[in-house]
C-alpha cells in the first residue's frame, strides 16, 4: 500500500489539474457570491457569456491547435445547436416541469445535431487542407445561418424566442466546462491524442506509421462540433430571441482569435484568452454608447494587435523569458536553496549540475588514464591491432 501511494505521488503532476482548479475555484467563488447576494445580475450574465466562450475556444483549439486544421465555421455548428436545441427545449418545456432537465436534454440534442453536421461536412471537407478547408467551413457557416433564417419553424428573420434561465445559467456553463476538460485533456494525453498530434506534425509520416488519419480527423471535428452545439444552446438560453445575424463569420474569426492569443494547443491559454476577450468586449459595449460605440472595435483591434506583437515579436523574446512563469519559479527555487542550503543539499537543480552533487560510483577527483600504443611504422595499416605490440 505504501508503494502504491508512493507511485501515485510520483506520477502526480499539478499542471494536469491546473485547469480544473481554475474553473472549480471560480465556480465555487461566484456561487458563494450569488448566494450571499454580492453578485450583480449583470456580472452573472457576463459569467454565462464567458462560459460558452470558453467552451467554443477550447473546442476549436482541438481542431486548430492539436489537429492542425484551420476551421472558420465554428459559429455555424454553434448556430445548429442553438436553433435545434432551443427549439426542442421550447417543445419539452410544456411536457417536463423541471427547467434543469429540459436544459440538459436540449444541450444533448443540440450537441448531437451539431456533431452530425460536423460529420457530414467533415467527411468530404477534411480531404482538403489549408485555405481550401477554411473556405469550405466558412461557406458552411454562412449557408447554415441563412438556412435557419428562412425556415418558418425558427422564427425566420425575426428570430426564435427561447426560455430565460436567469442568472444561474453560468453554473451549468461552468459544469459543462469541467466535463469538457475532463474528456479533452484525457483524450490528448492518451494514445489517441498522440496520434492526433502526430497527424498535425507530419500527416505523411503518420500514415506511414499506420495511423488512421481519416478516423482521427473526423473524431476531432465531430467532438469540436458537439461542444460548439452545446455552447449554442447555452447562448440560446442566455439571450432571446436567437437571431441569425449573431452567427456570422466575424464571430468564427473572433473565436479563432481567442485560440491564437491563448496559444495553439494550449488549453489553459484558451480559457484565459476567452475570459479576457469576453470581459473586454463586455466593458467596451457597456461603457461606449451612442457615437462612441464605433470606438469599441478600434480599441478592441488595438488590444489584439498589442497582444499578437507581444507574443510573436523576436525583439520581445528576452522580456517574455525574463517574466515567464518558468523563470520566476526557477528564481524562487534558487532563493530557497540559498536561504536553506542544508535542506536542498544533494538535490540536482537542472542538467548543468556540478559533479559534486551527482551520485556516482567513481570519485570525480580520481585521474582516469588510458594506455596509448605508439605506431612504429606509419606505412603499416593503422587498423591492424597487432601494431605497437
Amino acid at each position: 500500500m505504501a508503494n502504491y501511494f508512493k507511485n501515485v505521488r510520483k506520477s502526480f503532476k499539478p499542471k494536469h489539474y491546473l485547469n480544473y482548479a481554475i474553473v472549480l475555484t471560480a465556480l465555487i467563488l461566484f456561487v458563494v457570491l450569488q448566494m450571499t447576494g454580492a453578485l450583480p445580475r449583470s456580472r452573472a450574465r457576463l459569467l454565462t457569456q464567458i462560459g460558452y466562450s470558453v467552451i467554443l475556444a477550447v473546442s476549436l483549439n482541438l481542431v486548430v491547435g492539436f489537429l492542425g486544421e484551420l476551421s472558420l465555421g465554428h459559429a455555424g455548428f454553434m448556430c445548429v445547436g442553438a436553433y435545434i436545441g432551443c427549439f426542442c427545449g421550447n417543445a419539452l418545456s410544456g411536457v417536463i416541469s423541471s427547467k434543469l432537465v429540459v436544459l440538459i436534454i436540449s444541450m444533448i440534442i443540440g450537441g448531437v445535431c451539431a456533431a452530425l453536421f460536423g460529420f457530414l461536412i467533415g467527411l468530404p471537407a477534411l480531404r482538403l487542407k489549408g485555405d481550401y478547408l477554411a473556405i469550405v467551413t466558412l461557406a458552411f457557416g454562412e449557408i447554415v445561418r441563412n438556412l435557419f433564417k428562412n425556415l418558418p419553424w425558427f422564427g425566420e428573420s425575426m428570430g426564435m424566442t427561447t426560455k430565460d434561465y436567469g442568472t444561474k445559467l453560468f453554473i451549468v456553463a461552468f459544469v459543462v466546462i469541467l466535463l469538457m476538460l475532463f474528456l479533452l485533456q484525457n483524450l490528448i494525453r492518451s494514445k489517441h491524442g498522440r496520434a492526433i498530434t502526430a497527424i498535425r506534425d507530419n500527416e505523411i509520416a503518420a500514415r506511414a506509421m499506420g495511423i488512421n488519419v481519416t478516423y482521427y480527423k473526423l473524431l476531432v471535428f465531430v467532438l469540436a462540433a458537439f461542444f460548439a452545439g452545446i455552447a449554442g444552446v447555452l447562448y440560446g438560453n442566455y439571450v432571446t430571441p436567437v437571431t441569425y445575424s449573431f452567427f456570422s463569420y466575424n464571430y468564427s474569426i473572433e473565436i479563432l482569435v481567442m485560440v491564437v492569443l491563448g496559444g495553439m494547443g494550449n488549453i489553459t491559454g484558451s480559457i484565459l484568452s476567452a475570459t479576457l476577450l469576453t470581459y473586454v468586449n463586455f466593458q467596451l459595449t457597456s461603457n461606449l454608447t451612442g457615437e462612441q460605440a464605433a470606438l469599441k472595435y478600434l480599441i478592441y483591434a488595438l488590444i489584439l494587435m498589442v497582444v499578437v506583437i507581444y507574443n510573436n515579436a523576436p525583439a520581445l523574446a528576452p522580456i517574455k523569458e525574463r517574466f515567464s512563469i518558468h523563470t520566476l519559479r526557477k528564481k524562487l527555487r534558487e532563493r530557497r536553496r540559498k536561504s536553506n542550503p542544508e535542506k536542498y543539499a544533494g538535490i540536482i537543480n537542472d542538467d548543468r549540475a556540478e559533479w559534486s552533487v551527482v551520485p556516482t560510483k567513481i570519485t570525480m577527483d580520481e585521474i582516469l588514464s588510458t594506455d596509448i600504443a605508439k605506431v612504429e611504422n606509419a606505412t603499416e595499416d593503422p587498423t591492424d591491432r597487432s601494431v605497437g605490440k
